[in-house]
C-alpha cells in the first residue's frame, strides 16, 4: 500500500513542566517564545493543555508547528535556538532549575485523506 506525503511537514512537542513549574513554563511560552517561534519561522498551529479525568490541567503542555520540509524545520530550530533572546530568556526563567523533565518531539506527515492537506 502506497501512503501520499504532504507538502507540509508537523511537528508535535510535548512538555512535561518540572514540579511547580508548569506556570511558569506557560508563562515563558507566551510572554517569549511564541515571538521569537514568529522572528525564527517556527509556525505554530495552536497549543493545548491535556486535563485530567476531574477536568484539571496536568503538567503537559503541546503545541503543533508547521514547516515546508524538514529541512525548513532544521534551520528555524537552528536559528532559533542560537537567538541571544532565546538564549537570556531560557536562562532567566531556569535560575532556580529547568521547568521541564521531559520534551518530546515527534513529526508527521498528513495523510492523503486528511483534510488537512
Amino acid at each position: 500500500m502506497e501512503v501520499a506525503i504532504s507538502s507540509r511537514l508537523f511537528e508535535l512537542r510535548t512538555y512535561q513542566a518540572a514540579p511547580g513549574k508548569y506556570d511558569a513554563l506557560q508563562a515563558r511560552f507566551r510572554d517569549h517564545t511564541v515571538g521569537l517561534f514568529a522572528k525564527h519561522g517556527l509556525e505554530l498551529v495552536g497549543f493545548w493543555l491535556p486535563l485530567d479525568l476531574d477536568g484539571q490541567p496536568t503538567d503537559t503542555l503541546i503545541y503543533l508547528l508547521v514547516f515546508g520540509d524538514r529541512a525548513a524545520a532544521n534551520q528555524a530550530w537552528k536559528a532559533f535556538g542560537s537567538d541571544p533572546a532565546w538564549v537570556e530568556v531560557k536562562a532567566a526563567s531556569e535560575v532556580d532549575g529547568p521547568l521541564t523533565l521531559t520534551i518530546e518531539s515527534v513529526f508527521l506527515t498528513a495523510a492523503d485523506y486528511s483534510p488537512l492537506n
